[in-house]
This record gives C-alpha cells, structure tokens and sequence, in this order.
C-alpha cells in the first residue's frame, strides 16, 4: 500500500530533519537501507531450516516425544534467525573511532551537543493527541 502524499511529504521532512541534525548518523542509516536486511541465500538458508523444523516437530508430536518436538521447535527458530539476520557488515564501517574525539556513539561532532528539535516535539504532541482522542 503506497503512502498517501501527506505522508511522503511528512517522510520527506523527517529526513531532512535528520539530516540537519545528525549527517553522520543518517548516511550511516542511508548506507544500511541500500544494503538491504539480508541477502537471499540467507532467507532460503533459513526457510529450508525451518520447515525442517517444522517437519521435526511435526514428527515429534505425531510419535509423541516431547524431546523430539522441542528440538524441532528450536531448529525451527534457528531457521527464523538465519533468515532474518543481516550479513556481515564490513569491518571499520560505522563503527566509532575512539581516536578521534566527537564520534562517539552520541554522534555529536565537535561541533557540540545538536539543536533540540521542535519538529519532533510536534509530531509527538500529535500523535498523543490522536491517540487520547
């Protein structure tokens, strides 16, 4: 379902928003959306464990061994894990450099502490606001 145009103009504002903000956290978030979550093997890696899974549990309940199922239970979440799970990430990238003061895991430059933001603080009191009525 697209996004209605009041909602592509507000997902417009808001990356903007971050971008003014927080640049070095945003294009670390902009390199993660191209990346993607997980490559394909991994999806099909994990659903083919899965159903295994679930043919072990299957099996365990129609013989009637606990153990059996439980196993086929825990087989059945690795699958989901492996699927969901994003690929390596390469090293250096995104992570902090403790040498060099202001990029830590606040993401605040040298330029010190960012700017409060009222346009979040907006969105916030709206959306309280639908929620109570």
């Amino acid at each position: 379902m697209p996004l209605s145009k009041h909602e592509q103009q507000l997902l417009a504002q808001l990356e903007k928003q971050l971008h003014d903000d927080d640049p070095r956290f945003a294009s670390t978030m902009h390199t993660e959306a191209v990346r993607g979550r997980g490559s394909m093997r991994n999806v099909v890696l994990g659903v083919v464990i899965a159903v295994v899974g679930l043919g072990v549990l299957l099996a365990g309940v129609a013989l009637q061994l606990i153990i059996v199922g439980v196993l086929g239970f825990i087989v059945m979440a690795a699958g989901a894990y492996v699927a969901t799970v994003r690929g390596r990430a390469t090293p250096g990238k995104g992570a902090a450099n403790p040498g060099n003061p202001g990029n830590g895991p606040s993401g605040r430059g040298p330029s010190g502490p960012r700017k409060s933001s009222t346009f979040l603080q907006n969105l916030e009191e709206k959306w309280d606001k639908r929620n109570q009525g």
